[in-house]
């Protein structure tokens, strides 16, 4: 373990992130609510450190991938220490665990909350909060690289910022669209960045005012649902305001490659996308399935549609925004939308969950293994986009998946040792686990998490982190054997 390349590597993103507070110090300083020196104080702290920490240039500059996932793993954590101090500071979160929650769930765009007016909070914090949603959803680190000098510029052999951006990146396989890793991620973060501020427009031509613009655009861009109203989007009980965002977190949970087909005018690829087709299937069918099953309760059929669209465009890409108590929607709904925790959105994107690409995989496999138990001399690959997948990274999904349901069930018995029901218990793991947010029961639609113990929190944060570092980082980082010397 290369332990000087990582502590310098550290540094130098914390200096870099330490920057991030500066919008929210110009909004303190815009609105005087008094929280400046309260953001100010974390800021420092953090580049003061991270100045520290670069200090200590390795004399070797070889990575593997066990660095890569210590790297991403420890900056998560540190940012999200740093990143609660102005919650605690301020004094709008007094208790350091629930504002470590609360940050937690902003930057791995879960969107989970335990505040229980959050209207009653200042607008930097607020700002500073969807913030985080932002930078969280495309990656903290990937930002990072994207802006500092290259590793082969520094004479490395420019493999930590491969194995950083892998571990960070959500999906069973990573790719770049160009040769550059460099250029790869400032493509992505471009076709982000402009999404962003097309969706901020339309939202403003809708009558949002342009601060409650900003904040809704970046957790639907991060797909992470942190809201500055208490009844959420319902709100504005606005059909554009709906269909906008709903439109727009659909958006964000396609696959970003699809994007630079689309700008680069490689029609044939974007059609021959077997996630996209699945993914906008599994949207459909729920929307339609869920419209009919509530429309008896509903004196109009476009309402019902408008509702269906938006809580299923809400859970299958993880953001977690509501319109409406879904909670008193039939048992036929609420379990489409337990489903739809699960799916998520596609690979590459900044939604949560298995990820479309996993299921379709796993989905095939299944039938696979069907196959051939009836004739057990059939050879048959797997097979995505037309290609043959690997059967590296078919055995890979499935490993994951293994992970990812004892991870989940050891969860639930954790968390219920707080004595909430079972619904509650359940679907407040999943919603953690997947960076969805509100589940059911008391962590449903009007729900928040204010109500478990220091100890079920923690738990929660620790889902939260693994599911958006997708278990492997955060597993292998905390596993002693990866710090010893002859690892």
């Amino acid at each position: 373990m290369n332990k000087r390349l990582i502590v310098y590597y550290l540094g130098r993103i914390m200096v870099l992130a330490s920057l991030l507070f500066v919008p929210p110090l110009a909004v303190s300083l815009l609105y005087r609510d008094g929280c400046f020196f309260a953001i100010l104080f974390p800021a420092v702290g953090m580049f003061v450190t991270g100045l520290i920490g670069s200090r200590f240039k390795p004399k070797d500059r070889r990575s593997y991938a066990r660095e890569g996932f210590v790297i991403v793993t420890a900056m998560w954590l540190l940012f999200s220490v740093f990143g609660a101090l102005p919650f605690c500071l301020s004094g709008a979160i007094p208790s350091f665990v629930d504002a470590f929650f609360e940050t937690v769930s902003g930057f791995t765009t879960t969107g989970s909350s335990i505040l229980t007016n959050v209207e009653a909070m200042q607008p930097s914090l607020l700002f500073w909060r969807s913030l985080t949603h932002w930078v969280g959803g495309m990656g903290v680190l990937a930002l990072a690289i994207a802006i500092l000098p290259s590793a082969r510029e520094e004479g490395s052999d420019g493999n930590a910022a491969v194995h950083i951006l892998k571990a960070e990146t959500p999906g069973p396989t990573f790719g770049k669209l160009v040769s550059k890793l460099r250029r790869n991620v400032r493509i992505l973060y471009l076709i982000y960045a402009g999404m962003t501020v097309i969706e901020i427009i339309l939202l403003c031509l809708g009558g949002m005012p342009l601060f409650e613009s900003i904040v809704h655009s970046f957790g639907t861009a991060g797909t992470g649902g942190f809201g500055i109203k208490n009844t959420s989007i319902g709100y504005y009980d606005s059909a554009y305001i709906d269909y906008v965002i709903g439109i727009f977190m659909l958006l964000f949970g396609v696959n970003f490659n699809i994007y630079y087909f689309l700008l680069t005018g490689k029609l044939m690829k974007i059609l021959k996308s077997e996630e996209l087709r699945w993914y906008l299937g599994i949207v459909a069918a729920a929307v339609v399935g869920i419209t009919v099953n509530i429309l008896p309760r509903y004196e109009s059929a476009f309402r019902a549609l408008r509702d269906a669209f938006f809580q299923v465009s809400s859970i299958i890409t993880t953001t977690g925004y509501v319109t409406t108590d879904y909670e008193l929607w039939p048992t036929f709904s609420k379990v489409i939308l337990v489903l739809l925790m699960f799916v998520g959105a596609c690979a590459s994107s900044t939604g949560g969950g298995l990820k479309i690409s996993r299921v379709i995989i796993l989905i095939k496999t299944a039938f696979r293994e069907i196959r051939q138990q009836i004739n057990p001399r059939e050879v048959r690959a797997i097979r995505c986009d037309n290609v043959s997948v690997p059967a590296a990274v078919a055995h890979g999904v499935t490993s994951y998946f293994a992970i990812y349901m004892l991870i989940m069930l050891a969860s639930t018995l954790l968390v219920a040792l707080d004595g909430c029901d079972f619904t509650t218990t359940f679907t407040s793991v999943v919603a953690c686990l997947n960076n969805i947010g509100p589940g059911l029961g008391m962590v449903g639609a009007t729900g928040n998490y204010a109500h478990f113990s220091v100890f079920a929190k923690l738990i929660l944060s620790f889902d939260m982190l693994a599911g958006r570092l997708e278990l492997y980082p955060l597993l292998i980082a905390l596993s002693p054997s990866i710090w010893k010397k002859n690892v």
